[in-house]
């Protein structure tokens, strides 16, 4: 996350190793394309699908489940976790109480966390952690990395395949050239971060133009905007796989909060939409069911229906 006179979160301060780009390809590749292959070959038949609820979802809590590296849990029981925890911060945003549940959940995954921490013959990130925070901080930022990791990868995977299925000229480029997809990938970023808004506290009084901030002042960030900035990003609106400058969105923030796990999702994303391209033919936009980005801080379509020709 963006802010240049904070420190880094906990977990990410001893953790940073093995979300470097050399570390995230030799440790996370093979499973990313053996979880996208699978994924798959279980929708290739159907010729049609929700590609949100069917893939990326599916995708997104898979890597996690593999790079928290819990003990005794699989995809299925993180998803649970993660479902319930955010319908209970879902509650208390909106000035309810929250539902018991959610604090069972947790509860749940802080005994997985203290299970893994225990048992020192894993590699588990969190077990590396432990030997800097106590159990309780690595759980509560195992769950940090838990939504991070489903809800924004989630929507990274589907929003950049929305943009280019709704640009074929674009497709077209990257069909005839797949190093181009990473460009796609930036400037799906760009026009859809996966959060679009930023809270952040004020550390000191400064002034931004206009505007006079006083030390201790809640400042909303908005990516979005900043990314749309004419000045950086000529004809800011237009999605363009061949933009250059692309890499300069602030989708993943920037300064000391800078994504800790950036590189995967950019690995995910790519193996993702280069496996759907090769192996389903003609994939294109369902339009029985149009759609478009939604959310105010977390944006992507609610469902991402598409066919593509199956097999005889």
């Amino acid at each position: 996350m963006p802010g240049a006179r904070w420190g880094r979160p906990p977990l990410q301060r001893g953790c940073i190793q093995p979300f470097r780009p050399r570390e995230v390809r030799d440790g996370f590749a093979s499973f990313i394309e053996r979880e996208t292959e699978r994924l798959i070959t279980e929708l290739e038949p159907t010729g049609a699908v929700d590609l949100r609820r069917a893939f990326a979802g599916p995708l997104a809590v898979a890597v996690v489940t593999e790079a928290l590296g819990l003990v005794g849990t699989d995809a299925e029981t993180v998803l649970s976790w993660y479902d319930t925890i955010v319908r209970s911060v879902s509650d208390i945003t909106a000035g309810h109480e929250a539902a018991p549940a959610g604090a069972a959940a947790y509860a749940q995954l802080r005994a997985a966390v203290e299970a893994t921490v225990a048992d020192r013959g894993t590699s588990s990130l969190l077990v590396s952690a432990a030997g800097r925070l106590a159990v309780p901080e690595v759980a509560s930022n195992a769950a940090v990395l838990m939504f991070g990791g489903i809800e924004t990868t989630e929507g990274m995977i589907t929003n950049a395949l929305l943009h280019l299925l709704h640009h074929p000229d674009q497709l077209a480029l990257v069909r005839t050239d797949f190093d181009l997809l990473d460009g796609a990938i930036e400037e799906s970023l760009r026009l859809e971060p996966g959060a679009a808004v930023v809270d952040r506290y004020a550390t000191c009084d400064t002034v931004l133009g206009p505007a006079a901030i006083r030390k201790g002042d809640l400042v909303t960030v908005s990516l979005t905007g900043a990314n749309r900035d004419p000045a950086v990003f000529p004809d800011p609106d237009r999605f363009d796989v061949r933009r250059e400058n692309a890499r300069l969105q602030l989708a993943f923030a920037h300064g000391p909060h800078y994504c800790l796990a950036a590189h995967l999702a950019r690995l995910e994303t790519r193996i993702a939409l280069q496996r759907l391209l090769e192996r389903l033919p003609a994939l294109r936009l369902d339009p029985e069911h149009p759609t478009a980005p939604y959310g105010l801080v977390f944006r992507k379509p609610l469902t991402l229906h598409v066919l593509w020709d199956s097999p005889a």
